[in-house]
């Protein structure tokens, strides 16, 4: 229902739309208002709507004693921890009937006792990991943990592997028969010895296992200054990069068809495997430059090189291209989960909206 008070303003603002030089019906259509329902209002203008502002309560409404009988019930220590969908059955076959499902559900809602009613822990909210970027090689790695098969069934080598996230190159590997924090923390003291990492000065992206987050991994992280991030559980896009480059590893057509029959040849196939990876594969990402040159900073001349010999078959048959040449520039900032911007559409007033119907 509308006011009086609200009625007479909606027609003041028709009514100036419509002395500027709008139709009603233009006007009526920017604020989606019925022209038939202007009509009826303007024929009297002080008549006001007149049917009651009652609220309806249904006939069958519990009681305040029966609502609290119910929350009684729910709230006992045998069906405490049991939603109503078990809590009205057993009910029944004790010979009680109390209320339906329904009306349980929505007077447990009224109470907000429907949140989390079990022993067990309760869903926590999880964010998106904050953004970060990466301007140059040292700041930002990200690693994972993937399995490789044995010939026996069910047991599998792990492939703990470390990646560049701004020149993709891979900087730290290893494989072993068994998932520990203790193995990955060498693998990262390995990596700050070689990489010459200081305090400080890299970002470790990873998910939520075990290894990733263990006391001894953590320890280590704080001793080498090496600032820790997470993914969230279960959402492998939050760590795209090294998802990303397990995926290459295994469709790779190197990639052996069965088992590797023992530890050593795991870690002569990978060991191949990251030399390609870094020294010879050309990166799409990248520019098709290979991460071991974007990660010494080879790049930059590289890309310049081949935006000369393209500018220059340019100028020798200009006739072959009928826009600009292909983009060689180096890409300079690379993000890592970054947040998405929404655009703030700002709201309209009434009165102007009506204006520009005109």
């Amino acid at each position: 229902m509308t006011s009086l008070p609200e009625r007479i303003e909606v027609m003041a603002l028709v009514a100036e739309a419509v002395k500027s030089g709008a139709r009603q019906a233009s006007a009526c259509a920017a604020i989606s208002f019925s022209e038939r329902t202007l009509q009826r209002w303007q024929r009297d203008v002080q008549r006001g709507d007149q049917r009651p502002a009652r609220v309806q309560e249904p006939a069958n409404r519990l009681s305040v004693i029966e609502r609290d009988q119910l929350l009684a019930v729910a709230n006992s220590a045998e069906f405490a921890n049991l939603p109503p969908s078990q809590i009205v059955p057993r009910l029944v076959d004790q010979g009680v009937y109390l209320a339906s499902e329904s009306t349980f559900q929505r007077v447990l809602k009224e109470a907000r006792q429907v949140t989390h009613r079990g022993a067990e822990r309760p869903a926590q909210a999880r964010n998106k990991p904050r953004a970060l970027t990466a301007t140059a090689p040292g700041q930002l790695y990200s690693w994972d943990i993937t399995y490789l098969p044995t010939p026996v069934k069910g047991v599998y080598f792990y492939l703990y592997l470390f990646l560049d996230i701004f020149s993709r190159k891979i900087v730290g590997w290893q494989i072993y028969d068994v998932e520990s924090s203790e193995l990955a923390a060498e693998v990262v003291r390995d990596i700050c010895a070689r990489e010459n990492i200081a305090p400080d000065q890299v970002v470790l992206h990873s998910d939520n296992g075990s290894p990733m987050k263990g006391a001894t991994m953590l320890a280590t992280l704080q001793s080498l200054g090496v600032m820790p991030s997470f993914s969230r559980p279960s959402v492998s896009n939050d760590n795209p990069f090294s998802e990303s480059l397990f995926k290459t590893l295994k469709y790779r057509p190197a990639y052996p068809r069965t088992a590797f029959e023992h530890l050593l040849a795991a870690r002569q196939w990978v060991g191949g495997f990251v030399h390609w990876y870094n020294h010879e594969h050309r990166h799409s990402a990248i520019r098709f430059v290979t991460p071991a040159q974007r990660h010494a900073g080879l790049d930059e001349a590289l890309l310049r090189n081949r935006d000369e010999v393209y500018q220059a078959a340019r100028a020798a048959n200009p006739g072959r291209w009928s826009g600009d040449t292909r983009n060689w520039k180096s890409i300079c900032t690379v993000h890592l989960n970054p947040d998405k911007t929404s655009s703030n559409t700002p709201a309209v007033e009434g009165n102007r909206l009506l204006k520009k119907a005109a």
